[in-house]
């Protein structure tokens, strides 16, 4: 009778793993009616609740996702960007591990369980890769994937991280990493900010390959040249914070057992 009661608190995520945690996804969105059955249809089932925080939308998001999702647990931003959009709904996870998902059908949400694995493996922050062995990207400009190999080039040899892709928003970690990294920026730069604390924080880093897809419908409101000075002025001032860097996390690529990630 004990087993019983023990085997059906754990949730089934594929034929070779069951998990207990419950999992929370969050997504940010605005104006992305057309774009969520897309996110929509590919999150697995298992997962515990969705959050999706809503910035002042003037389309129908709220109500579609609310159509896709039933139990959808919908969060109105008060700030704006996206930093303080995440932030937001962080809050108002209950979950023991976060997932964050873009509302633009870039990410596929068939590859959670593979964050989901890392984290119940050991790691702290399962950090999605897009040139990780395995990764891929079909909506990334020259400039941008130049930029983004600067900045990430610059936080390895500043922070002593390990990390092949920078500026991406697929990411997945311990509820209780919060408390650690303590964030306090509202825009794109938010992922940076989060990359460069965890390390500052000593938490186990594991990178999983991911393919980041093309938006389906709608204008990005990421600008490069923008972001990518904000991400810089994120990166200088964590430099010069004088938060001690206790050790370096333990990078590790999917399926690559041990090692760090190159």
């Amino acid at each position: 009778m004990q087993d019983q009661i023990t085997a059906s608190t754990y949730r089934p995520i594929s034929t070779h793993l069951a998990i207990a945690p419950p999992v929370s996804i969050v997504i940010p969105a605005m104006n992305e009616a057309e774009n969520l059955p897309f996110v929509f249809k590919t999150l697995p089932q298992w997962i515990h609740e969705v959050v999706l925080v809503d910035g002042n939308s003037t389309d129908d998001t709220v109500a579609v996702a609310r159509e896709l999702w039933p139990d959808v647990k919908v969060i109105e931003q008060r700030g704006k960007g996206k930093g303080d959009a995440l932030i937001t709904g962080f809050e108002a996870c209950t979950g023991d591990i976060i997932v964050m998902v873009d509302a633009d059908g870039s990410a596929d949400g068939h590859e959670i369980v593979s964050y989901v694995s890392a984290l119940v493996s050991g790691a702290d922050f399962a950090k999605g890769s897009r040139f990780a062995n395995g990764g891929g990207t079909d909506d990334m400009t020259p400039i941008r994937k130049l930029g983004n190999w600067a900045l990430c080039t610059v936080v390895n040899r500043k922070f002593g991280a390990r990390y092949t892709d920078l500026c991406y928003g697929y990411n997945a970690f311990w509820r209780h990493c919060l408390d650690k990294i303590d964030l306090d920026c509202t825009g794109f730069e938010v992922e940076t900010l989060m990359n460069i604390r965890v390390v500052k924080a000593g938490l186990k880093v594991q990178e999983i390959p991911s393919h980041e897809y093309v938006r389906i419908h709608g204008a990005s409101n990421l600008r490069a040249v923008r972001d990518g000075l904000r991400v810089l002025k994120v990166i200088l001032k964590e430099r010069s914070n004088r938060r001690s860097l206790r050790r370096r996390p333990r990078a590790l690529t999917l399926g690559s057992g041990t090692g760090e990630a190159s």
